[in-house]
């Protein structure tokens, strides 16, 4: 992939560049994480998906726009049949620099040297505990061994980077954060700790009573670890430290205690093509209608995704006591 000089037509109201899209390639997904979706899902019917094709298509008129980074999520994303010829495709893009891709691992096995064929150059893989029998709680229905396997996959096919995903909530994981520390360590890679974000209605647990902060946690890494802020970026809403002045870094995303909205550089499209403009509010706009009332011409995409920039807000206020405003589940945000 090589840079191009193409202009960065995509700014907003408030002249934040946006360089930064992800695909939701489905919503399905062959686990249940219980902060991503309720147990019994209704899933968008097939023939709303977005086409392959149609992904493709949306991803190249917005790297003709000035989009640098793509990311392809779910769901998970390595179970929607002939994934591969999507990531082929934006992977020869010019302009594009950064493919990657967010999976939970379990595909992992047998995806990750095609993935880096085709040109991914970083992956994050979730993983909120190295426990099988609570990885099986967590998930509902998940086997650790999978996504291990698929994380060993991964470091042998020599990816730029791999990150870790890791969401903490109290008194379900929260007792594991230093065993993660020492799993990446040994392994070079890096990981990410998320707070919950109250997206869809779950009855597992009480957001507000399982919280627990990005402070908190830096606080609990301290106890055995150096943390030094790092330089390193990669174009999403982590904020990197250095762990023990090594090869790992240690990335913190706190949509609740340190709110990343005034740098937001980022869209996403759904499984089913709506252009979400924010994480955390309902302003969309359907490129699936516009992507099939117009197959022949480009016109139409390029005009939709910049007028886009007009429904993009300022930012989001997350909410842990009340009902959450968005009923969409992470799992059809795409990430």
């Amino acid at each position: 992939m090589k840079s191009s000089q193409n202009p960065k037509l995509l700014i907003d109201r408030f002249g934040r560049k946006v360089s930064y899209l992800r695909i939701s390639a489905t919503d399905r997904c062959d686990l249940r994480c219980v902060y991503c979706m309720s147990e019994e899902m209704q899933f968008v019917p097939r023939e709303q998906l977005l086409t392959l094709e149609e992904m493709i298509r949306i991803g190249t008129t917005a790297v003709s726009l000035g989009v640098n980074k793509i990311r392809i999520t779910g769901g998970e994303p390595l179970t929607r049949t002939g994934i591969l010829q999507v990531f082929q495709a934006l992977g020869k893009l010019e302009g594009l620099d950064d493919l990657t891709v967010t999976t939970n691992g379990s595909q992992l096995a047998r995806f990750a040297q095609p993935l880096k064929d085709a040109g991914v150059s970083r992956i994050n893989i979730s993983l909120d505990t190295l426990q099988a029998d609570r990885f099986k709680t967590l998930t509902r229905n998940g086997k650790i061994e999978k996504t291990l396997a698929g994380i060993d996959a991964a470091i042998k096919a020599g990816f730029k980077g791999i990150k870790l995903n890791a969401v903490i909530l109290k008194h379900r994981n929260h007792d594991e954060i230093l065993d993660l520390i020492q799993f990446v360590e040994h392994r070079q890679i890096d990981i990410s700790f998320i707070e919950e974000m109250p997206l869809g209605l779950i009855s597992e647990h009480d957001r507000g009573e399982s919280y627990y902060s990005s402070d908190q946690i830096k606080a609990d890494i301290r106890q055995q670890h150096t943390l030094t802020k790092s330089l390193n970026q990669t174009g999403g809403p982590s904020r990197y430290y250095q762990l023990n002045h090594g090869a790992s870094h240690i990335g913190f995303i706190s949509p609740h205690s340190h709110n990343f909205c005034d740098q937001c550089n980022r869209i996403r499209l759904t499984a089913e093509g709506r252009l979400l403009l924010c994480l955390g509010k309902e302003h969309s706009v359907d490129l699936r209608r516009i992507v099939r009332a117009h197959p022949d011409t480009q016109q139409p995409l390029r005009d939709a995704l910049i007028n886009a920039m007009a429904l993009k807000p300022e930012g989001h206020e997350f909410s842990l006591t009340e009902q959450p405003v968005i009923f969409r589940y992470m799992n059809t945000t795409g990430g």
